[in-house]
């Protein structure tokens, strides 16, 4: 069986709420669960202590035994000390600033030095 470490959503409509729990693989997203980790509440602010609840001991347990995190309980989990931060993946190139928008903050930079 493949253990997973991820978020089931829960909470109203527009108003969400995760509990991170660890499940099969296999599973639906909101199915059963084997056991629930901690919370996830993402409207609170982002210094708010209560923003996400992990219990670190059945973690551990649970990492273990072989479960994986998901990309975004990972975060979590770095964040908190658990384990250690995963690599940040390749961010897209489109985003990047084109030719001419270089050009113009070349521009820029000369006016502002000279």
């Amino acid at each position: 069986m493949a253990l997973k470490i991820r978020l089931a959503r829960s909470g109203a409509k527009k108003r969400p709420f995760y509990r991170i729990v660890v499940a099969d693989s296999r599973s639906p997203r909101d199915g059963r669960n084997i056991e629930r980790l901690g919370t996830y509440d993402p409207l609170l602010d982002h210094g708010d202590e209560r923003r996400v609840h992990l219990d670190a001991e059945r973690i551990r347990h649970w990492l273990g035994q072989g479960a994986t995190p998901s990309e975004r309980v990972a975060k979590f989990l770095a964040a908190a000390g658990i384990i250690e931060p995963r690599a940040l993946r390749e961010q897209p190139k489109k985003s990047a600033p084109k030719a001419k928008a270089l050009e113009r903050a070349k521009a820029v930079e000369e006016a502002a030095a000279g």
